[in-house]
């Protein structure tokens, strides 16, 4: 939260004050307005300072800065993490492996995570980078009904990557 300024840490000469009921009063002097506020035993504070005059509030303070903590908290847990996992594979998988590998894919898709499958080649695997290529497309095919393709299989330095995302 950005720091507010109340009562005497106010130093405008005029501003645009609204009372306790939210009504606007109009553009009236700072003393005017803290013996306002005082009058009413509230605060004074500035919600407003980048207007032209800045806009001042009768209120109560604490009550202020809790609505705005709980409305961060609000705002914060609307906010999705999203979580990628990533799965190494190489082109020569053997079958009971590509299985246990599809498996975790799948409960990470099932858990709305997205999933990088990351192909590895090593050495002169590399010339046959159509094998990695087709692991990948097998994978996209198993999870088709789980997932849709977000990054296409594609090749940097010596591994494929694509991205699964969860449908």
């Amino acid at each position: 939260m950005s720091k507010v300024r109340v009562n005497r840490q106010i130093k405008v000469r005029q501003m645009r004050l609204i009372d306790v009921d939210g009504k606007q009063i109009g553009i009236v002097s700072l003393e005017e307005a803290l013996q306002r506020a005082e009058e009413e035993g509230l605060d004074l504070v500035e919600v407003a300072p980048n207007a032209n005059p800045p806009v001042c509030r009768i209120m109560d303070y604490g009550k202020y800065k809790y609505q705005q903590k709980k409305k961060q908290q609000e705002a914060r847990k609307k906010q999705a993490q999203v979580q990628v996992k990533e799965i190494k594979m190489r082109p020569k998988i053997e079958e009971h492996d590509f299985q246990f590998k599809l498996k975790h894919i799948k409960r990470f898709l099932k858990e709305k995570a997205l999933v990088k499958v990351v192909m590895w080649f090593r050495g002169r695997e590399i010339i046959h980078a159509d094998l990695g290529k087709a692991v990948m497309e097998r994978v996209i095919e198993e999870t088709k009904d789980l997932s849709k393709v977000q990054t296409p299989p594609t090749m940097e330095g010596r591994r494929m990557t694509m991205v699964l995302a969860p449908k």
